[in-house]
C-alpha cells in the first residue's frame, strides 16, 4: 500500500468496505453491507450524511423547506426500501401522501391539466375518450412488465441480466412486444405522446417530468420514461417525509449507528489507495490532517467518472480507453432553487391548485424544449419551466398554522452562462448572486400569472444556484444534480461509458456507485443495493454447499423421502 499517515505509515482503522460518499446510495450500500456482517466506513467532505437530501428553515422560523429533493416514490418502489423500510421506520421515518390530486401542469393560457392518484379519474378529463382509453393502456401495459423494467433498472447491463429482463418485455406479446419497447427507447417524449394521443393532455402533463430525469422533450428514452413516471407516481404517490426530508436523514443516521457503521463527514478524500494492484483503502483529508484508511475487501466510490479514473486512481493505474472513457463523459445542464415562506397559500386563480402537491408552470413540450434549448446554448431562459412543490398540502407541518411554503425547482439552466434569452439580466459575470436573485424574481413574476397577489405574502425566500449545489456536492459538476447528462449513449449499459459501465471496475475490489452509474440519478439507492448485493451475493460453490447442506438438514428433520408412485 502507497501514502501512509501523519504518524505511523499504517492505517489509522481498517474496515471490511470502505464507501465514499453518503449520499443515498452510498447509505443504503453501508447499511445493507453492515446488515450482512461487514465492518463498514462510510466518508462524505460534507458536515453531513445525505448527499442532496436534507431540511431547514431555511427563511423564517416554523417554516420547514426540504433544502434540496423531495418527492421520494423511487426510494418506496426500489429494492433498497423493501430490505431497509421496516428498520428505518422503526427509527422514525413517516411519509405524507395523497390519495387525490396529485400532480398538475398550467399553461401559459392558464389550461390547467390534472392527475389524480386514479389513473381513471385522471383519464375521464381527456378531452378525447380514446386518449383516456390509451393513457390506462399504457399504464397498464407498464404494469404487465414491472418486473422486466425494474430488473433491467437493477441490474448489471453487460451480462445476462440483459437477456433474461429483455426477454420479460417480450411476454406476453412475443418479439413484438420487446420490438415495440426498443422503438419507446429510440423515442422523445414529445414524439411518442404525438403519435399515441390526439390531445394534448399526456404532453402537458408528463413531458415536464422528464426533467427530473435529466432529459428534455426532444431527447431519446423520453417514450419509456413517460409511461414509467406516471405509473410510479399513480401506485406510489408523491411521498414526502413528515417533519422534512432531514427525518429522512436522521433515521439513516440511526440505523447506521444500529449497525456499527462508522461515520465520518467533513472529510474529503484524495486518493483510493492500492496493493498489489488492488483497492486496499483510501487516502483522506479530515480537519485534523491527513488519515489513511484501509479497507480488507471493498472500496465503492460513490463519485463521477472522471474523480474516479483522472484524480482518485494513480496514473497508469487503468487501461488508457478507461481512462479516454471518463474524460469524455458530459454533464448536463444546471440547477437552482428557490424557497419561499408565505403568510397564506398561494392565491390560484384555478382553486383546485391549492390542493395540489407538485406543480409545474408550462406548455408541455412547446415551452419546455425551447428552455432546455435555451439553456444548451449558454442562455437563462426566458420562460422557463417551473416546479412549484406544495409539501404543506401533504404535511401541514412544514408551516404554520395557516401559513405555507413553496418549494421552486429550475432544471433547465446552463452550467457555463453565456446570456439572458430575454435580454433582460446581465450576465457578464457569470453565476453571481445578483443574476441568482433577478432569475428569481423573473420566476415569482412567472408564478403570480396564474396566482395574482403571490408577492404580497412572502415573507421570506431562500435561494439554492448552481454554484451552490456544487459547492455542497462536488459530483454536482457546474450546478449539475444528476451526476451526468442523461441522454441515451450515457444511460443504460452506457452509463457512464462503453468502457466503464460496469460497476465492478477494472481495479479489483473498487466498485463504482451514484448517479454517475446505472440507473442513474435518482432517490432510489439503485446503484447501492445493486453493489451491496453483488458483494454479499454467495459465490457458485458456495451457494451449492449451502444448497446442499439445507438439503440434508431438511431430509433429516423431515424423514426418508416418499416412494415414487408406481405405474399404472
Amino acid at each position: 500500500m502507497t501514502g501512509a499517515t501523519a504518524a505511523a505509515g499504517r492505517p489509522a482503522s481498517t474496515s471490511d468496505a470502505v464507501v465514499v460518499g453518503a449520499g443515498i446510495n452510498g447509505m443504503c450500500a453501508a447499511a445493507l453491507l453492515a446488515g450482512q456482517g461487514w465492518s463498514v466506513t462510510l466518508l462524505d467532505a460534507a458536515p453531513d450524511i445525505g448527499g442532496f437530501i436534507g431540511s431547514a428553515e431555511l427563511t423564517c422560523p416554523g417554516y420547514v423547506h426540504d433544502t434540496w429533493s423531495s418527492w421520494h416514490p423511487l426510494f418506496l418502489t426500489g429494492a433498497a426500501y423493501a430490505q431497509l423500510g421496516p428498520d428505518l421506520h422503526r427509527h422514525g421515518l413517516e411519509y405524507a401522501n395523497s390519495d387525490g390530486a396529485l400532480t398538475a401542469s398550467v399553461a401559459d393560457d392558464g389550461a390547467v391539466t390534472m392527475a389524480y392518484r386514479d389513473p381513471a379519474a385522471t383519464a375521464r378529463e381527456f378531452a378525447d375518450p380514446a386518449d383516456g382509453a390509451a393513457f390506462l393502456a399504457a399504464l397498464d401495459r407498464v404494469g404487465a412488465h414491472i418486473g422486466a423494467i425494474g430488473g433491467l433498472l437493477g441490474s448489471e447491463l453487460r451480462g445476462p441480466a440483459l437477456v433474461r429482463h429483455a426477454l420479460g418485455l417480450a411476454r406476453p406479446g412475443g418479439p413484438g412486444e420487446l420490438e415495440s419497447y426498443a422503438r419507446d427507447v429510440a423515442t422523445s417524449g414529445r414524439g411518442w405522446c404525438r403519435r399515441e394521443f390526439r390531445g394534448r393532455e399526456v404532453d402537458h402533463l408528463w413531458v415536464p417530468w422528464l426533467l427530473h430525469a435529466g432529459l428534455s422533450p426532444d431527447h431519446a428514452s423520453g417514450g419509456l420514461m413517460i409511461p414509467v413516471f406516471a405509473a410510479t407516481v399513480h401506485s406510489a404517490g408523491l411521498p414526502v417525509v413528515v417533519g422534512g426530508a432531514g427525518r429522512f436523514v436522521t433515521a439513516f443516521r440511526a440505523l447506521l449507528d444500529e449497525l456499527g457503521v462508522t461515520v465520518h463527514t467533513g472529510t474529503r478524500v484524495e486518493a483510493i489507495e492500492l496493493a498489489d494492484g488492488r483497492a486496499a483503502g483510501v487516502r483522506a483529508r479530515t480537519s485534523e490532517g491527513e488519515v489513511l484508511l484501509g479497507a480488507r475487501r471493498a472500496v465503492l466510490a460513490s463519485v463521477t467518472p472522471a474523480a474516479l479514473y483522472t484524480e482518485l486512481l494513480p496514473a497508469g493505474a487503468v487501461p488508457d480507453p478507461v481512462r479516454r472513457d471518463a474524460a469524455g463523459y458530459r454533464h448536463g445542464r444546471a440547477a437552482a432553487q428557490l424557497h419561499l415562506a408565505l403568510s397564506g397559500p398561494a392565491p390560484w386563480t384555478d382553486r383546485r391548485l391549492a390542493e395540489v402537491p407538485l406543480v409545474h408552470l408550462t406548455d408541455g413540450s412547446a415551452s419546455t424544449a425551447v428552455a432546455c434549448a435555451e439553456a444548451e446554448a449558454g442562455l437563462l431562459p426566458r420562460r422557463p419551466t417551473v416546479v412549484v412543490g406544495q409539501q404543506h398540502v401533504l404535511d401541514p407541518s412544514r408551516a404554520p398554522e395557516g401559513a405555507a411554503t413553496l418549494w421552486l425547482q429550475l432544471q433547465e439552466l446552463p452550467r457555463e452562462l453565456l446570456g439572458d434569452a430575454a435580454g433582460e439580466i446581465d450576465t457578464s459575470a457569470g453565476w453571481t448572486p445578483g443574476v441568482v436573485e433577478a432569475l428569481a424574481d423573473r420566476v415569482v413574476a412567472r408564478i403570480e400569472h396564474h396566482a395574482p397577489g403571490l408577492g404580497a405574502r412572502i415573507v421570506g425566500r431562500h435561494l439554492i444556484g448552481p454554484a451552490d449545489l456544487t459547492a455542497h456536492n462536488v459530483n454536482a459538476v457546474g450546478g449539475d444534480p444528476y451526476g451526468g447528462a442523461a441522454e441515451l449513449d450515457q444511460s443504460l449499459m452506457w452509463r457512464p461509458g462503453p468502457a466503464t459501465a460496469r460497476h465492478r471496475t477494472v481495479i479489483p475490489g473498487l466498485w463504482h456507485i451514484g448517479a454517475s452509474t446505472h440507473p442513474g440519478p435518482g432517490l432510489g439507492g439503485g446503484s447501492g443495493h445493486l453493489v451491496a448485493e453483488q458483494l454479499t451475493r454467495p459465490s457458485r460453490p458456495a451457494s451449492l454447499l449451502a444448497g446442499a447442506r439445507r438439503a440434508v438438514t431438511r431430509s433429516r428433520s423431515q424423514g426418508p423421502p416418499p416412494s415414487p408412485p408406481t405405474a399404472h
